[in-house]
């Protein structure tokens, strides 16, 4: 589905994204995992077109984001509160966002009536704008919103860092219904290493721009990311991919 090509983005002559060859299949349930400057949020918006690489390109079911449309149609994103709308409600940013996939109010009522348990009571139905709302609703009104699309690829960046503990929990169980019984792609980065082990099938470790492992997640996991953080390795250059494959 994804498709990656010698993709480079460099800033102030510092390189911050270097991946070479990366390929994400449909129906894959992905983890990117990395301390913080390890490129992964510049990675997601090169994806998405965002960002424009300064060379190399990324392909999504073969066609180069940066020159087609037709990936925007499949494709739901969210990545901070920027994305919202802050000054609609998220009643208003819901219907707007339904709108623009031709679901008419009462389609849309029904979608958030399903999401119930994940919203918690703390984001419909209160007259606040998005604006007024924590850090905590306005992810959930993002990812709410990108549920809404009814996407085939689902894109999320570090959605678990500013919700409760529930939340994190209903959140891990809808991504796990999208990609096993839905089969949308989905694409977590996060720093919370439990929860991305438990939510994907394969975890990308990324360090100074580069994707350093590519592992087919089992028991093992997580201990290996753990001790890999707590040892706190570096990346050489030149390093190849350790990819593992445990399936």
């Amino acid at each position: 589905m994804i498709e990656i090509k010698n993709l480079k983005k460099v800033y102030a002559g510092a390189t911050v994204v270097n991946v070479p060859a990366l390929t994400i299949n449909k129906g894959e349930s992905i983890g990117l995992v990395g301390n913080n400057g390890a490129g992964k949020t510049t990675l997601f918006r090169m994806i998405l077109d965002l960002i424009r690489p300064d060379e190399g390109e990324v392909l999504s079911n073969g066609k180069n984001v940066a020159g087609a449309e037709e990936w925007k149609d499949y494709t739901a994103s969210y990545l901070d509160e920027g994305f919202l709308i802050d000054y609609l409600t998220p009643e208003e940013y819901f219907y707007f966002i339904g709108g623009l996939h031709h679901q008419n109010k009462p389609q849309v009522d029904e979608y958030l009536a399903g999401l119930t348990e994940f919203f918690n009571g703390e984001v419909l139905k209160k007259g606040k704008y998005i604006r007024d709302l924590s850090k905590g609703n306005q992810c959930k009104v993002g990812v709410g919103s990108c549920l809404l699309q009814k996407p085939q690829l689902l894109m999320l960046d570090e959605p678990f860092a500013n919700i409760d503990p529930s939340t994190q929990f209903r959140l891990k169980n809808i991504l796990k219904t999208e990609n096993k019984n839905n089969g949308v792609t989905t694409i977590v980065s996060s720093h919370d290493l439990n929860h991305v082990t438990d939510v994907c099938d394969r975890i990308l470790l990324m360090e100074k721009g580069r994707i350093i492992k590519d592992i087919a997640t089992s028991s093992s996991t997580l201990n290996e990311l753990e001790e890999y953080f707590g040892v706190g390795q570096t990346v050489t250059p030149g390093i190849i991919i350790d990819k593992e494959e445990n399936h």
